[in-house]
């Protein structure tokens, strides 16, 4: 099932990516596995897949050691939000951070940065919804953000990241997202989930962030 689905959506991601002019190639399918055991991962590995997302710093450090010594070319990008206190195993073990959000995070991150060496790629999470109960930086306070996380804490940032509300079209806010990040020079933009990866992609998505549709209802 698991491969069956994966090629359906990069079929899918190919036909999304042509439509809008753009090459499938600059999209970067992430497979979210959160709660998914290690038999998901192990069959979306032998599919061909290598991107993966996972929530929880914890679940994923207890999921990708052994598969991150047996494929070096896994890309491991935490997409939920990050505590500083778990900063350090974050750094150590993911290759992306989709949820940069605060100025504590950003300087407990660049503080383990420059103590490692290891420079995972940082996505600003922006709430574009203004919800008060999600992760992400406020949207009038996002390019202010994006400035101190450069110069003040020296950080590179890679791209913006979005969820946005569930009772809202997503268009919207992918287009001010992908507005955003054009203002602030960023290239990339994490955006798009099973339901709406398409239209993603045809606002600009480089990230998609796709769970149940390559893995199955989860329980």
């Amino acid at each position: 099932m698991i491969e069956t689905n994966l090629k359906q959506i990069r079929v899918r991601i190919d036909a999304a990516a042509s439509a809008a002019q753009r090459d499938p190639a600059d999209v970067t399918l992430v497979a979210v596995a959160k709660t998914y055991g290690p038999d998901a991962v192990e069959a979306a590995l032998a599919a061909g897949q290598r991107v993966f997302g996972e929530n929880r710093v914890q679940e994923a450090q207890g999921k990708y050691p052994p598969f991150k010594a047996r494929h070096p070319d896994l890309d491991l990008h935490l997409i939920g939000p990050l505590q500083t206190n778990k900063v350090k195993e974050a750094v150590a073990l993911f290759d992306a951070i989709h949820t940069l959000d605060r100025p504590k995070l950003a300087a407990a991150l660049a503080n383990e940065i420059a103590r490692t060496g290891k420079r995972p790629a940082l996505f600003v999470q922006v709430n574009t919804g203004a919800e008060p109960q999600k992760a992400g930086i406020m949207p009038d306070s996002a390019d202010a953000f994006i400035a101190a996380c450069r110069e003040v804490h020296g950080l590179t940032i890679a791209g913006l990241m979005c969820i946005p509300p569930v009772a809202d079209p997503p268009a919207p806010h992918f287009a001010f997202l992908a507005e955003m990040a054009k203002r602030n020079g960023l290239a990339h933009l994490s955006m798009g989930m099973s339901g709406d990866y398409e239209t993603a992609i045809a606002l600009g998505a480089t990230h998609i962030r796709v769970g149940s549709a390559i893995f199955g209802a989860r329980g």
